[in-house]
């Protein structure tokens, strides 16, 4: 009733096949099948297509001189980079238990859940729109280069053919060793990056944006809008969400993928999440389509020698 690990080699690579043994949990009983085989495959692919977009777009990034310093970054750049944090303290205290599965499972929501679903979403607008070597663009390539860099160097006893292969692609940094990723040291936790407070109040706009996901696919189904960007969103807070999110408000559109958000006390929107306190309409955005950066603005033509672009565009491309 086994499996030939010849089988799966020739199927599915020997990557899939350590991938299996590191997600087991050899504490219980260790069990094998197609299915689990073609789950591994998932992740494995959701792993290498994290690295595979991250080296697509660090392709123009020298790190030797276009890092941005850390102090430097967006919030929402040092935010995936605590979430990287979490990832390397998870990693070396696995290593070093030989809790090889904890390793697999944090690897998998942290490329799933934290950096395709969200981070790597959201950065897509400074990534494509910014100018290239502007500072915005350069601190999020700063941001996922660092992660990736990391990154591989935390899969390379794991899935050591892939490490390889992403390694051979990485940008030469005159910090790490060229050749091989197994020459490297693993990476350091930056204790001094965030602190609580900054967790909590990124914590919170989660939660907001969670809500409004929801709002926006109903919006979708009933063909309200289309893509997010051709939505507005109306957020109905009590008072203490009020002054939270008018805090941040210059976050909030770029984080839900919309063209703009508004905020008001007043009324009840038709839409209802998680949150108490918080309501939420959909309308579509006001202004025109920008066929750059695809948001809905007012300032669409203002520029001469840009009529069809926003403000915005037509200033990147002066």
């Amino acid at each position: 009733n086994g499996i030939e690990p010849s089988e799966i080699t020739d199927k599915y690579g020997a990557d899939i096949l350590r991938l299996w043994v590191a997600s087991s949990d050899y504490h219980a009983d260790v069990r094998i099948s197609t299915d689990i085989l073609k789950q591994l495959s998932e992740v494995y692919r959701k792993i290498r297509n994290t690295a595979r977009y991250i080296l697509g777009n660090i392709s123009d990034f020298d790190p030797n001189k276009d890092m941005v310093p850390l102090d430097q970054l967006t919030e929402l750049d040092k935010w995936a980079l605590a979430k990287f944090n979490n990832l390397i303290k998870i990693a070396k205290e696995s290593y070093d238990e030989y809790e090889f599965h904890m390793i697999y499972h944090a690897l998998h929501n942290f490329c799933t859940i934290d950096m395709s679903n969200f981070y790597l979403d959201v950065i897509k607008d400074r990534l494509y729109v910014e100018a290239a070597d502007s500072k915005d663009r350069r601190a999020a390539q700063t941001a996922i280069y660092m992660i990736l860099r990391g990154l591989d160097i935390i899969l390379a006893p794991m899935i050591p053919f892939t490490a390889e292969e992403i390694w051979s692609y990485m940008p030469e940094d005159a910090n790490y060793d060229a050749d091989f990723v197994m020459f490297n040291e693993m990476p350091k936790v930056n204790e001094q990056l965030v602190d609580d407070l900054f967790m909590n109040k990124w914590e919170r706009i989660h939660e907001v944006r969670d809500d409004v996901l929801k709002a926006l696919e109903a919006a979708r189904n009933t063909k309200i809008i289309g893509k997010s960007l051709e939505a507005q969103v109306i957020l109905h807070c009590n008072d203490e969400r009020y002054e939270f999110l008018t805090k941040v408000q210059k976050e909030l559109a770029p984080v839900f993928i919309v063209s703009q958000v508004h905020l008001t006390k007043d009324g009840q929107g038709q839409f209802n999440g998680d949150l108490e306190g918080l309501s939420i309409d959909v309308a579509k955005a006001e202004g025109q389509h920008c066929p750059r950066c695809w948001a809905y603005s007012n300032t669409v033509g203002s520029n001469v020698k840009h009529p069809d672009l926003c403000a915005r565009c037509a200033e990147i491309i002066g």
